[in-house]
């Protein structure tokens, strides 16, 4: 599985452990994240894992950071993508499983290399239901990013203005 893994720089002393698991795991990593602690905001980040998503150039993503919910926050504004909180195995495969998350959340500071491997680990083994139930609702939630799409459309000015 091909995955876009990016950090801010609370996420930095994770964010190599989790890139040790996928490489060992045998998945193709796109690495976009910062280098170093210094500041960065983390919607810059999470967007550079967002578009690889979005446009198919990856598989699924993970973003670390100190929590994870300001990372899910920022994924979830992107039509296509599907973003959790993983901070342990159970909701990792649910979140897959029923919800057809793309993007796993890490938060740094909540979690330990133990529970981050589990929860990646059970996050990139789930497969999406093929129950109807499950592929209706996330149809739906296709469905409310078009109609919140074409709502934005209709209440932006016309030719650009300001």
């Amino acid at each position: 599985m091909r995955i876009a893994l990016s950090n801010d720089h609370a996420g930095y002393e994770l964010k190599p452990f989790v890139l040790d698991l996928l490489r060992r795991l045998g998945h193709d990593v796109i690495d976009v994240g910062t280098t170093d602690d210094s500041p960065v905001d983390f919607p810059v980040m999470t967007q550079r894992v967002t578009s690889l998503v979005a446009s198919g150039e990856a598989d699924r993503g993970i973003l670390v950071c100190g929590t994870g919910v300001g990372a899910a926050i920022a994924a979830n504004k992107v039509p296509g993508i599907r973003a959790a909180v993983i901070h342990d195995t159970h909701v990792a495969r649910q979140g897959v499983e029923h919800d057809d998350v793309n993007v796993a959340c890490l938060g740094a500071w909540i979690v330990g290399r133990k529970i981050a491997e589990d929860a990646v680990i059970a996050y990139l083994d789930a497969e999406f239901s093929t129950d109807p139930d499950f592929r209706r609702r996330v149809a739906q939630l296709a469905e409310m990013e078009r109609a919140a799409a074409a709502a934005s459309a209709r209440l932006e000015p016309a030719g650009g203005g300001r």
